[in-house]
């Protein structure tokens, strides 16, 4: 009995464990069929929501619709114009699109930016932009360094600088300088000095930075172009001793009966020199002039008028073009020296207010000029001071010759054109400059 009361209650435990596991069995259909609501319901969730996402894009232009479905936040807000007070007329300018851009990355931006960095970069896109290739935003210390005033007339390494496209290049090496004695050719454009190439080297910028005490040594990496036009070219880096240097600007010599002039370039006195030059060497005979601006960089407008007024008695000199429709004129001063025949001898490093000299005398029928067609830089730049600190340089105007002609980018051409070989020694321009103006002498 015991056996088979045993083997009735493993029965009984055996049909419990049968009904719990039907019972489990039973409610399996149920526990999986919720799982699978579930899974719709966040399926249906996901497509609701990407299906709001794609009719945002379809109907965002449809405020009214996007607040019905309540989906406020996609709706386009106007932009926030609230920036600084700007001049009337400058909604078509480019302060409010960059107050309107700088606002919204201030406002949602995780990145962040630089002031002055940013102002440096975009004033390089402005210059791009601008295609003025003498545009430049100075920061204040690069301003300072700027308007500083040279210690003395010439850089203090020996060479003469003009400029290209806001790039300080030699114009001129003096015999014996440091800079001859490194090989420092004309043509060599300045890419860094003392290692600092982050910028385009101007020429105030170059005469200022190399205007240091006697004995001071400063390093110079140059590029060595093919072409004044050319963009490459091979560097080489030179360690230049400061000196000073008092090569005499205006330069006097008599060949025969004709005076012969050079004006290295148009500095504060160059006017009164050459006056001075033309009586002493008329007072030795001369009949006829010669004045050689070859590698003349330019300088002071004023002195290119006042030399002009040495030879033209009367007349326009040179008009100067602004934004404003009438261009303002410079006439001759009345005070002549000599009414004697005149030659201009150029190149093409002849720039500028010198440039300008050219054309005066030419368009005034007073001269005959030779040599080769002259740089074509006849515009003017000015450096105005910013409000936030630093400077920007800009051109204002424009150059043009007694007749209206133009000079910016299309130069002063020559009379009687020559070319100067260099493997030829002898100066060839020079010579022909000289038999013209013998030619021009009345037998």
């Amino acid at each position: 009995m015991d056996g088979h009361g045993t083997h009735k209650r493993e029965a009984g435990r055996t049909g419990t464990r049968l009904g719990r596991l039907h019972s489990l069995t039973a409610q399996r259909p149920r526990a999986d069929e919720a799982h699978n609501l579930k899974a719709i319901g966040r399926m249906l969730i996901i497509v609701c929501i990407c299906a709001a996402f794609v009719l945002g894009f379809l109907v965002r232009g449809d405020q009214a619709l996007l607040k019905g479905i309540g989906l406020e936040s996609f709706v386009a807000k106007p932009a926030d114009k609230t920036g600084p007070s700007l001049p009337d007329g400058s909604e078509d300018s480019l302060g409010p699109r960059f107050a309107e851009i700088e606002a919204l990355l201030q406002k949602e931006a995780f990145d962040s930016f630089d002031l002055d960095e940013a102002t440096a970069e975009l004033m390089v896109a402005l210059s791009y932009a601008a295609h003025d290739e003498y545009l430049r935003y100075y920061s204040a210390e690069r301003y300072a360094a700027y308007v500083q005033e040279s210690a003395g007339e010439y850089a203090g390494i020996g060479a003469l600088f003009s400029e290209k496209g806001g790039r300080a290049y030699v114009v001129d090496v003096f015999p014996g300088s440091s800079a001859m004695m490194a090989g420092v050719e004309v043509g060599d454009f300045v890419v860094s000095i003392d290692g600092d190439r982050s910028q385009d080297w101007s020429l105030t910028e170059v005469v200022n930075a190399l205007s240091r005490s006697e004995g001071a040594s400063v390093v110079i990496t140059w590029r060595r172009p093919a072409s004044l036009e050319d963009i490459g070219g091979e560097e080489l880096t030179t360690t230049l001793a400061c000196s000073d240097y008092n090569e005499p600007n205006v330069i006097s010599k008599l060949y025969g009966r004709v005076g012969y002039i050079t004006i290295r370039q148009l500095t504060q006195n160059s006017a009164e020199l050459t006056g001075k030059a033309v009586k002493a060497l008329s007072d030795q005979g001369a009949l006829s002039f010669v004045l050689d601006m070859r590698d003349n960089p330019g300088g002071y407008l004023s002195q290119a008028v006042d030399i002009a007024s040495l030879f033209v008695k009367s007349g326009v000199l040179v008009s100067i073009q602004t934004k404003e429709e009438r261009a303002t004129t410079k006439t001759a001063t009345g005070s002549v020296v000599t009414d004697k025949p005149l030659v201009v001898l150029v190149n093409g490093n002849t720039a500028a207010a010198a440039e300008v000299l050219a054309a005066a005398l030419q368009d005034n029928r007073r001269a005959q000029v030779v040599g080769q067609k002259t740089l074509g830089k006849g515009s003017v730049q000015v450096i105005r001071p910013l409000s936030f600190g630093g400077a920007l340089r800009y051109t204002a105007a424009y150059y043009k010759g007694p007749t209206g002609r133009e000079i910016d980018g299309l130069g002063v051409l020559p009379d009687i054109a020559v070319e100067q070989s260099l493997a030829v020694p002898e100066d060839t321009q020079k010579n022909l400059a000289i038999e013209t103006a013998q030619s021009l002498i009345a037998s």
